[in-house]
């Protein structure tokens, strides 16, 4: 497989990962060996986790691992019911056929968190709290270990898609809406008044509203065909100081200087990530993910294709395009690993493909599932 070498920053992780200065030799012998990944019981980490409540199964909407490299084993799922649900996968994990009955022996606790559909979850403060999106238009603030609620961001009109946290301070998080805004949050901020619930509600600290509506040229035809301009993902960069944001109206990834957010930056890193069809038809990008070193950021784009972007080469556009999965939904989502080396996407058509990212040959490895619906969601790579 052939791999670029690694960056400064990625040979510093690589020495404190094997305890040394390293060689080629160990450095291939921590890649996965693709050819044996599998859903399948009987080694750790393998398995079905079946969502349901009380008997009835739900649908998984967010998944998210925990960052702590100590508790990375903590997986928190969200459902459309509400719900979310934390999991020991280093616990042995059921088969297909004893799912329902054995799920719950890997559940370590699970609550209703909203009543209303959950599409995102983050981890915040070394594990401790979780914050959720929902479709009741709120992001909440969970203490994991006693399931309580800690405070309510509320300002959103519209159903909350994507969450992400500035990567060196916690209590900062940015929100992205189906309104077409996304939201800067301080969670050290005073609360105002407690809602009806006796919950703590946070204002946010900044708002940009239309962030991705279409634009003059391409309004009418955008209104006619019912184009959305719900934001679809927002991350924060790990320079600390910008945010990326994609839209379902267009297929352009927006970067935005939190200092500045009266426009996007100007310059040519929010270029189309694709070309529009011969229909004159622009795709909506489904999600952007980044690696622990945010040095690439990846964009699933609904014209199915990933492509990838170099964040100190955002000029010259998308430095790797990857095919082979179909996005059809804003539900297919895909992630780069952390280490930058590795794409997981789902595909509507029930399988999820692995691509080596700077493999010679782009072709995926199709890894088959066993979902009977399409893959809506994907579980991002546990830490290294």
């Amino acid at each position: 497989m052939a791999m670029r070498p690694p960056s400064f920053f990625g040979g510093l992780r690589a020495r404190e990962l094997s305890g040394g200065r390293g060689s080629a030799r160990a450095s291939a012998a921590r890649l996965p060996y693709l050819s044996d990944l599998s859903s399948d019981p009987g080694d750790r980490g393998c398995g079905v986790i079946s969502v349901e409540h009380s008997g009835d199964a739900a649908i998984p909407f967010a998944v998210s691992f925990c960052k702590v490299p100590q508790i990375s084993r903590l997986l928190a799922v969200a459902d459309e019911d509400g719900y979310v649900a934390i999991y020991d996968t280093r616990r042995r994990l059921p088969s297909r056929s004893s799912s329902i009955e054995k799920s719950a022996e890997t559940r370590l606790s699970d609550w209703v968190a909203h009543n209303n559909a959950i599409f995102d979850v983050c981890w915040i403060k070394e594990g401790s709290q979780l914050l959720t999106a929902s479709g009741d238009q709120t992001v909440k603030i969970w203490s994991v270990e006693n399931k309580k609620c800690l405070g309510v961001l509320s300002g959103h009109t519209g159903s909350v898609k994507s969450l992400s946290c500035h990567s060196s301070n916690p209590d900062l998080i940015v929100s992205g809406s189906r309104d077409g805004s996304f939201a800067l949050w301080d969670l050290r901020c005073d609360p105002k008044t407690p809602n009806g619930h006796g919950e703590a509600c946070l204002m946010s600290s900044a708002v940009v509203k239309e962030a991705h509506s279409p634009t003059r040229r391409n309004r009418t035809r955008s209104r006619a065909k019912g184009a959305s301009t719900s934001i679809t993902s927002v991350l924060y960069l790990k320079d600390d100081i910008s945010i990326a944001t994609s839209g379902a109206a267009d297929n352009v990834v927006k970067f935005w200087d939190t200092r500045n957010l009266k426009a996007p930056i100007s310059n040519k890193t929010s270029q189309s990530t694709a070309q529009p069809s011969k229909e004159g038809v622009t795709h909506g990008i489904s999600c952007l993910s980044q690696d622990s070193y945010g040095a690439y950021i990846a964009a699933s784009c609904m014209d199915h294709r990933i492509y990838l972007y170099s964040t100190l080469h955002m000029d010259k556009g998308p430095i790797k395009t990857y095919t082979g999965s179909k996005i059809e939904s804003f539900f297919v989502k895909s992630a780069i690993s952390p280490d930058g080396t590795h794409i997981l996407g789902g595909s509507s058509n029930g399988n999820v493909y692995l691509w080596q990212v700077f493999a010679a040959f782009l072709l995926p490895f199709l890894l088959h599932f066993i979902h009977c619906i399409h893959v809506k969601l994907l579980i991002p790579f546990s830490l290294l």
